[in-house]
């Protein structure tokens, strides 16, 4: 009968992550198992409701030209999430600690009460909007269906890029990057290029959503990651 680590080593088989279309994430940028580059842009949102009815339709018509004259493949992402103030909560508790004003203690204890109840009552959403400008050195070829399903369940690829060959690749995405982020500008919005470690913490939110909200991730330097 095989011993007990030889039996966890076979089962476990390949790592999960062998999945995942990401081979690396470095210099601000995600390279995908097929070669190609990704940029992702945090995009700042328009409380749209509450402009005119000339100011609205200035920002569909912006909209619509931007969509029109956009050069280059991007997807448009939307996250909603619940909300988590903890840290929030926290500071105010230190800051009640350190007040000395008796009345101003009073208020933010009251104030704290209020943040408890009210999430108490339901969940608070916070919406993200991401663009992800993309960038392929050669066009893509349509694969069939059954093509695909197989990829879905073969492990990813190992795909380690020349670095000579990597900043080739990057200079071109990188001015795609400024051409979206100047159009965007000009509809009003802020637009912030994600780097590596926001980069990495967005993913690793994404696909560990639950874990995240109970161990956050590391900085980056302090990372162990099993090649």
């Amino acid at each position: 009968m095989p011993e007990k680590s030889q039996l966890t080593k076979s089962s476990v088989g390949v790592s999960t992550q062998q999945y995942l279309d990401i081979a690396e994430i470095k210099d601000n940028t995600v390279i995908m198992r097929d070669g190609t580059l990704r940029s992702v842009l945090a995009v700042s949102s328009i409380n749209f409701a509450l402009k005119s009815e000339d100011e609205q339709n200035a920002v569909i018509s912006s909209y619509v030209s931007f969509l029109n004259n956009i050069g280059s493949m991007i997807q448009i992402v939307i996250q909603s999430r619940e909300l988590n103030i903890t840290n929030y909560l926290e500071y105010l508790a230190q800051r009640e600690k350190e007040q000395t004003n008796k009345l101003l203690k009073i208020q933010t204890a009251d104030y704290m009460e209020y943040i408890k109840e009210l999430i108490s009552i339901g969940k608070i959403m916070n919406k993200r909007f991401y663009v992800i400008v993309a960038y392929s050195a050669t066009s893509d070829q349509r694969k069939g269906f059954f093509t695909s399903l197989g990829e879905a369940f073969r492990p990813a690829s190992s795909l380690k890029l020349k670095e000579s060959r990597f900043l080739k690749l990057k200079e071109s995405l990188d001015r795609r990057v400024d051409s979206v982020m100047s159009s965007l500008s000009s509809l009003g919005v802020d637009v912030k290029q994600l780097n590596t470690q926001e980069l990495i913490e967005l993913y690793y939110q994404t696909y560990n959503p639950e874990t995240a909200k109970n161990q956050p991730l590391a900085e980056m330097g302090k990372l162990r990651v099993e090649m």
